[in-house]
């Protein structure tokens, strides 16, 4: 687990610690599992992404320093949950005395053990018995920032925009998408040391949404950030007729029903109006067409003129 230090001197900022800060060993190898659990750590919604965005959140925050504060503890945290999943794939990828006894007995259906066992070649037994190819070729046994198709981990799913209150609201999102796919994964096993180790980080996921809503509150409560955001962008400066109104832009009117459609807005700012038909309130497209630039060659509308000797 990595813990973070703040020190008036010294430029030590991360430590790491020897010790989990949950249990991280299944009961059994698994490296199908491994390749599902993948998602976990380099999928969009995985502890990377989660890690890294809280990370930019923090060092980005120009706000009161207990925002700040919170992000860095929370971002420090998912650190070691990378850590203990990255942990846990290793530990399914492994093989065991357990593992190759049975992949005798079954016929060699256990596994890398089992696959030689069975009587494959042992270089495509390696490598086919683990599922993920690169399990095997790139990581030598190892979790990679990956997700369980292989796609590696992109910077494109953090946000981290400066403004708190569109932040938090993403991170409530995250945390949401996060603890569903843990839920989805915990149905797909029966080993009770993952879903050991699951159940804390479900647990900790309710903890972050519930920690991310109750900062939204809290940010308006310290009168920081309101809806709409950016809520210091001068609402006189919209155009005022369309701010409140639902549009029914699909066939049937069934979210007329829905409390966006009437009553008043959640900003307490205006009054919710549900419009059945909207009409365009633009121009036709050809009225705004630009002239062709004749040297970029692009086709005009009329016929070119020939050109005279």
């Amino acid at each position: 687990m990595v813990t973070y230090k703040e020190r008036q001197k010294g430029a030590q900022v991360f430590s790491h610690t020897k010790r989990f800060q949950y249990n991280a060993k299944p009961n059994a190898p698994d490296p199908i599992f491994a390749k599902q659990m993948q998602e976990l750590i380099g999928g969009q919604w995985g502890e990377m992404s989660v890690m890294i965005g809280y990370l930019f959140q923090g060092w980005n925050c120009r706000g009161p320093a207990k925002y700040r504060d919170m992000l860095l503890d929370t971002a420090t945290e998912e650190i070691g949950h990378v850590e203990m999943l990255a942990t846990m794939v290793a530990r399914l990828l492994e093989s065991s005395t357990v593992e190759t006894e049975k992949a005798a007995e079954n016929g060699g259906d256990g596994g890398i053990v089992g696959a030689v066992l069975g009587g494959q070649d042992t270089r495509s037994a390696i490598i086919n018995a683990a599922t993920n190819p690169q399990h095997a070729i790139v990581t030598g046994g190892g979790a990679a920032p990956r997700d369980s198709l292989g796609n590696a981990w992109n910077s494109g799913y953090i946000v981290s925009s400066g403004n708190l209150l569109a932040d938090m609201r993403f991170n409530v999102t995250a945390e949401s998408q996060g603890r569903l796919q843990v839920a989805r994964l915990y149905q797909l096993t029966e080993d009770a040391g993952v879903r050991d180790m699951f159940s804390f980080l479900l647990a900790r996921d309710t903890m972050h949404q519930n920690q991310w809503l109750a900062a939204i509150e809290e940010l308006k409560a310290d009168g920081l950030e309101d809806t709409p955001v950016p809520s210091n962008f001068p609402q006189e400066r919209e155009f005022p007729d369309v701010a409140y109104k639902f549009m029914n832009f699909s066939e049937g009117v069934e979210s007329a029903t829905g409390r966006w459609a009437e009553g008043p807005s959640m900003d307490g700012k205006g009054q919710f109006e549900y419009v059945a038909d909207p009409q365009a309130m633009g121009p036709q497209m050809e009225e705004l067409d630009p002239p062709v630039e004749p040297r970029l060659y692009s086709t005009p509308k009329q016929p070119m003129q020939p050109s005279s000797s």
